[in-house]
């Protein structure tokens, strides 16, 4: 049997976490070196590997719930390598470096096993209610591997320079960074997009760091399976990263 389809072959890599192109990740098990990946984004393995639901303290599992920043995790261990994809969106590695990493648990793929992470408030100087909603703060020294739909933008923000981005397309950004929002409006159109504009609110940073923004404001579908409906969250309610528009979830 030929085909073009052979030319396909595993991507040889020394590093633990190596990407498979531009939509898979590829990452080397060993003894003690556990990951941490998305429920049900493996999609291939060699060796000896095994897989099970990751255990929540009640108290993270409770602020997950409370906030709906939900990451479903499995472990996998054992002696081999494992792909993981998700709905073939491009995969990013990043080295956590204890710089820390803040980042919305849709775009999650697999992270060391090591690594600190739970959930935080990102809090707004306009103070209403479920803005700045929730995301993931990961901490430590290791590395995730996250996903976007389409390639990139790494924007690198100073004391000098500080940048705005919108808050449907913000991916992922230092921990480090100071967030605010911002609005050109106080009044009652602030509660869905301005104007004619089409746009909603952004994210402002300040401070020394990195903001991760996809070409794309919707956020990929989640828990999605053979034979069922994909469904986007953009525009499924008020909060970020729900169509631009802020308010009381």
């Amino acid at each position: 049997m030929q085909s073009p389809i052979f030319h396909h072959t595993v991507t040889p890599a020394q590093e633990r976490f190596a990407r498979q192109g531009s939509h898979m990740l590829r990452v080397a098990l060993g003894q003690g070196d556990d990951v941490l990946a998305r429920a049900g984004s493996m999609v291939a393995f060699e060796g000896m590997v095994e897989f099970d639901g990751e255990y929540q303290p009640p108290g993270r599992e409770r602020r997950q719930h409370q906030a709906g920043e939900a990451l479903p995790l499995m472990r996998c261990y054992g002696q081999g390598s494992v792909w993981f994809a998700n709905l073939a969106q491009h995969v990013h590695v990043l080295d956590v470096d204890h710089e820390g990493l803040t980042v919305d648990s849709s775009y999650v793929l697999a992270l060391d096993a090591h690594l600190s992470w739970d959930v935080v408030s990102v809090e707004s100087q306009y103070g209403i209610p479920g803005v700045g909603t929730h995301n993931l703060v990961i901490s430590g020294q290791g590395q995730v591997a996250i996903t976007t739909s389409g390639q990139p933008l790494a924007l690198r923000v100073t004391p000098e320079r500080y940048c705005s981005a919108d808050a449907d397309a913000v991916v992922a950004w230092s921990t480090s960074l100071r967030v605010q929002m911002q609005a050109q409006t106080s009044s009652k159109p602030i509660w869905r997009r301005r104007g004619a504009t089409g746009e909603g609110w952004e994210l402002s940073f300040m401070g020394d760091g990195h903001v991760v923004v996809q070409p794309s404001e919707m956020l990929p579908p989640q828990h999605t399976s053979h034979g069922e409906q994909l469904h986007f969250r953009q525009g499924a309610g008020p909060g970020l990263n729900q169509g631009g528009a802020w308010g009381p979830r």
